[in-house]
């Protein structure tokens, strides 16, 4: 077994084991379970029993699960400590003004923003177990009472489509900023800050159709450091941003895991399979080829999986597996000596996330410790950064991005090509969940942190993007 130095969360977990996830458990219920004054739940064939002596049952199979895609209401993720910045990319390779592949160069006709596949509606709340029917013993244990109604809430992008967009009177207003001496950033801003990835993709295509010029190219021209790398992303279809990222992170001397990992362990079934397809159209390459060619060992096996985007994505929870998941990860890791990883990489590379979330949960009450904390001290390095982003985006999703965005600027120096990709990538999606999770862990706004570390027209259109 491996002990970690680093900083633990703060506040997570706390000194009785259970882990404080967001919002779970509900306030004044953190050790109800089972309800005061119940008897012991029969216990499981092998089970391990709580710290207290007490036992848990096997769940009923096929117990459903409320809310099923629900990730915990807001409140206080916490941050694992000593997360650094990924360096610094250093450098845009050059952005081809019209990629050749299929579907890629042109205007997304799919649904969600801009043909960027969107996960199933996701509630950030109702975070705590669910009531389980059926117990034996004809006591079954009381409900534990769901969010308030104002908590569940739908993830939302602090970027949406623009009424009465005129794609034509978008791309005159670009070629005035760009036309004569000097350049109108402002104007630019105006556009590209207020428009989904969808509409930008129709403003490329008017521009070349009015003006006989490639927009990419006179923006090139224009602009410099982070303002044109964000424009840049910006202007990018959201499927080709990430493939073109997952590619330049592969690409030269050093490779950097942090990219592959933030995409790769965090993005749905359909995101990755386009992903792995415009990757082949775009830059001729194999992804998987590129990932055994820059990565290794469990690491390697992790991306490896992800890249197949065939993660269960039922949204019911099967207690029972649930359950025996926890149990078979406890035996392959905390419960032997060395650990047995691929037994990790199966369960989290292949369960769903609510599954995942509800095995976070059998894992504390069978270990009496939460699991991140046991990857902690069985994992390290790479391998243990794209498990615990797993599971991280199993119980709050928006956290782990308001995680990285946090790391991005604090200290000296700031990862520009991390800031730029999240707050690009996570728009249209989520970054108003994000938003709040950053203020709830780190006692500041989002805004204010960007504020506080850049500058110029890219510090006035990252505010626009994120919004006040």
């Amino acid at each position: 077994m491996r002990v970690s130095g680093r900083m633990s969360y703060p506040g997570y977990p706390p000194s009785g084991g259970y882990p404080a996830f967001p919002g779970y458990p509900p306030t004044g219920q953190e050790s109800v379970y089972p309800p005061a004054g119940q008897c012991s739940y029969p216990a499981v064939p092998e089970g391990y029993p709580p710290a207290g002596g007490g036992t848990y049952p096997a769940a009923p199979p096929g117990a459903g699960y409320p809310g099923a895609a629900g990730y915990p209401a807001p409140g206080g993720y916490p941050a694992p400590g000593g997360y650094p910045a990924a360096a610094p990319a250093g450098g845009m390779p050059p952005y081809p003004g019209a990629p050749a592949g299929p579907g890629f160069g042109v205007p997304p006709t799919g649904p969600g923003f801009g043909g960027y596949p969107q996960p199933p509606a996701q509630n950030y709340a109702g975070g705590g177990p669910a009531q389980i029917p059926g117990y034996p013993g004809g006591q079954a244990p009381s409900p534990i009472p769901g969010p308030p109604a104002a908590m569940v809430q739908c993830t939302q992008g602090t970027i949406t489509a623009a009424p009465n967009f005129d794609a034509g009177r978008d791309a005159e207003i670009l070629r005035k900023a760009m036309k004569g001496f000097g350049t109108d950033e402002q104007a630019i801003i105006n556009v590209v800050a207020n428009r989904s990835n969808d509409q930008r993709q129709k403003i490329k295509a008017a521009f070349k159709t009015m003006y006989g010029k490639d927009l990419i190219k006179d923006l090139k021209s224009e602009l410099s450091g982070n303002i044109e790398e964000l424009i840049l992303a910006l202007f990018m279809p959201t499927t080709y941003y990430d493939a073109w990222s997952l590619r330049h992170a592969m690409k030269g001397a050093g490779t950097q895991e942090r990219v592959l990992i933030e995409i790769l362990c965090t993005r749905t079934n359909q995101e990755i399979r386009e992903i792995v397809s415009c990757y082949k159209s775009e830059f001729g390459r194999d992804i998987e080829q590129d990932i055994r060619a820059d990565t290794s060992g469990h690491f390697e096996r992790l991306l490896i999986s992800m890249c197949q985007g065939n993660r269960d994505e039922n949204q019911t929870v099967d207690y029972q597996k649930a359950q025996e998941d926890a149990q078979r990860l406890y035996q392959a890791g905390e419960g032997k000596l060395g650990t047995d990883e691929s037994c990790f990489n199966m369960v989290l590379a292949s369960r769903s996330f609510p599954q995942l979330k509800a095995t976070v949960e059998a894992y504390s009450r069978i270990a009496n410790r939460d699991l991140l904390s046991s990857i902690d001290r069985e994992f390290s390095g790479n391998v243990e950064r794209g498990l615990k982003t797993i599971l991280q985006c199993a119980l709050n999703r928006p956290a782990f991005f308001a995680e990285r965005l946090y790391y991005s600027m604090k200290g000296a120096g700031t990862d520009d090509s991390t800031l730029i990709r999240i707050i690009v990538t996570r728009s249209e999606i989520d970054l108003v969940q994000i938003k709040q999770m950053f203020t709830q862990m780190y006692q500041k706004t989002l805004a204010t942190m960007i504020a506080s570390d850049t500058s110029g027209d890219y510090r006035r259109l990252l505010l626009a993007i994120v919004g006040q």
